[in-house]
């Protein structure tokens, strides 16, 4: 860590500062820049792996078989839903739609054939003319030929249902591959992909969080149900994403094989700039921010029993020994040993010694945390 380095490379002029006794040179008023300690708001962090997947993900694969007659798109360009990607030959699913059709009407035929048939068989039964058996004869003639009509129903709708497959169209809005196949070949079920569609924006990050680290978010009561957890993005090359993402999903359980477990961002991604797969740094930050007094990484020093800095104590340098927590830009958080108000040094550190001393000026205001 940062501070660490800084830290040890002033073991030797801290550590003497803090052991030596004041002499007279030491007596001499040294002038130094100080930053009043105030709390300021910063977001408790940890920062995972993730991986940015689409929202919508879809392969798309033809769900008739024949020859691809044309291809509606180019490789890579946006589409949106309802588009046509592909077409397959569709004479031959016309012909099935006529045929259909026309049996069809075969069995509508037979069955009024049939209604007519039965009634005479009743009016003859009731006259005494006819018989039960002819009766039920023309009755099970009836049910046959309205069953008929119903398989014909089914065949006509089943032949529509493949002639409108084949125009392939997009079942969503994003960004295509490319295409797998092209005209002239032979496509079905069970030929493959013929392309990919993802969906842009928004995106989702998905962060393994091992138990260990997901223990201590919730200990720390970032996963209450009424608080939004904020995720921070960063690119491979260090730079830093635009649009923060909120924890949507935590999973129900803990995959087995890496004692980890699941979250998921959605993040805004109006300009295209995460693609699905990628490889990415979150941070993951609460919403509300807890006040913390940050003081300047140059303003540590330390020794054998640790971290310290100086500050003004009735016109005299004093020690302050503090415990640190995590950095904010090139500063230190401090859990202990300072309290707001306390007059920090942060210039003129090296000819300070304990109970030197001091006149002081205002040293530049402290980076904004973030």
């Amino acid at each position: 860590m940062k501070m660490q380095l800084v830290a040890m490379a002033a073991v030797l002029v801290g550590g003497l500062s803090v052991a030596g006794p004041a002499t007279a040179q030491d007596a001499a008023t040294v002038r130094v820049g100080t930053l009043a300690a105030t709390p300021q708001p910063i977001n408790p962090a940890k920062e995972f792996v993730g991986r940015i997947e689409a929202r919508e993900r879809v392969d798309v694969r033809a769900r008739v078989t024949g020859f691809l007659q044309d291809v509606l798109f180019e490789d890579g360009q946006t589409v949106k839903e309802g588009d046509l990607l592909y077409r397959i030959e569709p004479e031959p699913f016309q012909a099935a739609l006529s045929r259909a059709q026309g049996a069809l009407d075969q069995a509508r035929g037979q069955s009024a054939y049939a209604d007519q048939q039965y009634a005479r068989a009743e009016e003859l039964l009731k006259t005494q003319t006819g018989t039960a058996a002819t009766r039920d004869q023309r009755l099970a003639e009836q049910l046959t030929a309205k069953g008929n009509v119903q398989i014909g129903e089914a065949n006509v709708q089943t032949a529509q249902i493949d002639l409108g497959y084949t125009e392939i169209k997009s079942p969503i809005s994003g960004l295509i591959g490319r295409t797998a196949v092209t005209k002239g070949n032979v496509v079905g079920p069970d030929r493959g992909v013929l392309t990919t569609i993802v969906s842009q924006d928004p995106m989702h990050v998905i962060i393994p969080v091992s138990q260990r680290e997901f223990l201590k978010l919730k200990s720390d009561d970032r996963t209450a149900a009424k608080q939004e957890l904020t995720a921070l993005i960063r690119f491979s090359d260090g730079s830093a994403y635009d649009h923060p993402g909120k924890i949507d999903f935590i999973d129900v359980s803990v995959d087995r094989a890496t004692d980890s477990v699941t979250m998921r961002a959605e993040v805004a991604n109006p300009n295209g700039r995460l693609i699905d797969g990628q490889l990415v740094k979150v941070t993951i930050e609460l919403e509300k921010p807890v006040e913390k007094i940050l003081v300047p990484q140059s303003a540590l020093l330390a020794d054998q029993q640790g971290f310290y800095v100086f500050v003004v104590e009735d016109g005299k340098a004093a020690v302050r020994r503090v415990t640190l927590g995590r950095e904010v830009n090139m500063n230190a958080s401090v859990e202990t040993g300072l309290s707001p108000g306390d007059q920090v040094i942060v210039e003129g550190l090296a000819t300070v010694r304990p109970g030197a001393p001091v006149s002081t000026y205002p040293a530049p205001v402290l980076p904004k945390a973030s």
